[in-house]
């Protein structure tokens, strides 16, 4: 019969032995599985896995997002002006195996070091080809996204993959006299765009004018036109009238014609006339036969 004491030590043994081979890759985690040195095992998803105890050595990395957030550099554009430009990259593991062999085993610090110059020759070689106002006008985004391509080529050789590139500032330096010359144009700009705005809105407002003035005329010509008509309806109306009331008597059409030219010639006051007595003008006036 076995002695309980050997027995008990080879459990707890075994138990020892089967912890040791047992190791867990958490959500936020990828690892690799190294034999003396040399990567025999990578790209562990998370879950329970389990290594050679004591030969098989496992290490562990975050898969989530990294931020590279280095110093601003400065850079020239493609006229020759100095600007300092300050960003952010994100980034992650891609490769596992490569990245542990290009950055002395897995060191994120030696990973941001090497990740730095790739991105700042990307920036510098975009940068030298795009003028100061596009670069700091809606183009930066799109300066972003083309600078993706080139910057992924040089850090696929680290094991990374660049998600994001953002241009936080573009600052002029301070020793750089393109602050006032930027500042002259950012007017001048300001002052054309007014001065066009300004023209349109007059433009307009003459064109409204006239357009105001046309209306208020086609009104007036139809107000007058329906004026006319209306005198000319009582016109003919009261002649009309006039005329069937002096056709029931004509000597009193012939007396009352006769006082309205009395009146018509006379009306100033001064009227002097030489007529011969039997005259026909005359006709109603003294107390002759008629």
């Amino acid at each position: 019969m076995r002695n309980p004491a050997v027995l008990l030590a080879s459990v707890a043994a075994a138990f020892i032995l089967l912890l040791s081979s047992m190791f867990i890759v958490n959500e936020s985690q990828t690892a690799i599985v190294l034999n003396l040195g040399k990567v025999v095992r990578s790209d562990l998803k998370p879950g329970l896995h389990f290594k050679v105890p004591f030969i098989e050595q496992v290490r562990k990395f975050d898969r989530r997002l990294l931020t590279l957030d280095d110093n601003p550099e400065r850079y020239l554009t493609a006229e020759k002006k100095d600007v300092e430009v300050d960003f952010f990259v994100k980034w992650r593991i891609k490769d596992v195996t490569a990245y542990y062999r290009a950055t002395s085993g897995g060191n994120e610090e030696a990973a941001a070091q090497r990740l730095t110059p790739i991105v700042k020759n990307a920036l510098r070689n975009d940068i030298n080809q795009v003028t100061l106002q596009k670069l700091v006008s809606s183009e930066r985004s799109e300066l972003a996204q083309r600078l993706l391509k080139p910057i992924n080529i040089g850090a696929s050789t680290l094991g990374i993959e660049v998600i994001d590139i953002r241009i936080k500032r573009i600052n002029f330096p301070k020793d750089a006299k393109i602050r006032d010359q930027v500042l002259e144009r950012m007017r001048s700009e300001r002052k054309q765009v007014a001065n066009a705005m300004k023209a349109e809105g007059f433009a307009e407002s003459e064109r409204i004018r006239a357009e105001a003035e046309r209306e208020s005329q086609v009104i007036l010509a139809e107000a007058q036109r329906e004026a006319q008509k209306v005198r000319g309806e009582g016109d003919a109306e009261v002649a009309r009238i006039s005329a069937a009331a002096y056709g029931q008597d004509a000597e009193f059409y012939g007396f009352y014609r006769s006082l309205e030219a009395y009146k018509a010639t006379m009306a100033d006051g001064k009227t002097t006339m030489v007529l011969d007595p039997d005259s026909e003008f005359l006709k109603y006036m003294g107390t002759g036969k008629r």
